[in-house]
């Protein structure tokens, strides 16, 4: 999966691929490569304002809540840094890697946070446990630089100037991958995979939705509707009574809510 952390198309895919995981994560492994897009390395009002339009229209198209309003709020330099931090995550592990992909996304749209920050990026790395101390050393390591040029070095092998783009190779290595370019319907993702297999396959049960939010901590409405195909309506419809219940806490952004799952003290 070629994704830009601060793409709003590449989080607006997030509930797809959650979903392929869960119902078929036994036939297929995952490996993100990053890009930090080479037309915001040096970020202006003119792009911003670019990006911004962008943020809303994902979020009109997708029902992902993304506010533009934070290119204009924030000021976002240098976005390599949330890339190579990245990396430095994965040094911890290519779990770790992806748990601090995945915060850093929702810190980014649905808390609107600078993920430029060295700050903002710290308190996402201590709010998954990683080692923060490692971590920062790892961000102005080269072995976290060298990782991000590799991942360069793919996208350009493999001409990737699209985000996000999904890439299904099969067992044999030899043969050429299916570039997937942009997202579509879940059921897209789900033939590929089939015809790739050679045979269809059975989706695992999904888990009940307190042990979804659970293990995930953060899901907007639009995410929980399409892993469970539910209605937002129906979606927010029941997680308003787990508020009462004190199981979840809703935030209302400007393009949906979403939902914080609260943790029991044992």
């Amino acid at each position: 999966m070629f994704v830009d952390p601060l793409c709003s198309e590449c989080w607006a895919l997030e509930p797809i691929i959650k979903k392929l995981q869960l119902e078929y994560g036994q036939f297929f492994s995952l490996k993100h490569v990053l890009s930090s897009s080479l037309t915001r390395l040096n970020v202006n009002s003119k792009k911003m304002d670019a990006l911004a339009q962008l943020w809303e229209k994902t979020a009109s198209k997708t029902g992902m809540p993304c506010d533009g309003s934070l290119w204009f709020e924030n000021s976002i330099t240098a976005p390599y840094i949330t890339s190579i931090a990245i990396k430095a995550a994965e040094l911890q592990g290519r779990r770790a890697g992806i748990r601090f992909l995945r915060k850093i996304q929702e810190v980014l749209f649905l808390e609107k946070q600078n993920v430029t920050n060295i700050d903002v990026l710290v308190k996402c790395a201590n709010s998954i446990n990683l080692d923060t101390e490692e971590f920062l050393n790892d961000i102005h390591s080269e072995s976290a630089a060298k990782a991000f040029q590799c991942d360069l070095k793919i996208l350009s092998e493999m001409e990737v100037d699209e985000f996000p783009s999904l890439v299904f190779f099969n067992e044999n290595i030899e043969d050429e991958g299916l570039k997937i370019t942009g997202f579509y319907e879940y059921s897209v993702y789900v033939q590929i995979l089939q015809e790739m297999l050679g045979a269809k396959t059975k989706p695992n049960p999904l888990p009940p939705l307190e042990i979804f939010l659970k293990i995930y901590k953060v899901a907007p409405s639009k995410e929980i509707a399409i892993v469970y195909d539910m209605t937002i309506a129906d979606v927010e419809k029941k997680l308003k009574k787990w508020v009462l219940q004190q199981k979840v806490k809703a935030i209302h952004g400007k393009h949906g809510t979403y939902w914080k799952y609260i943790e029991k003290e044992e």
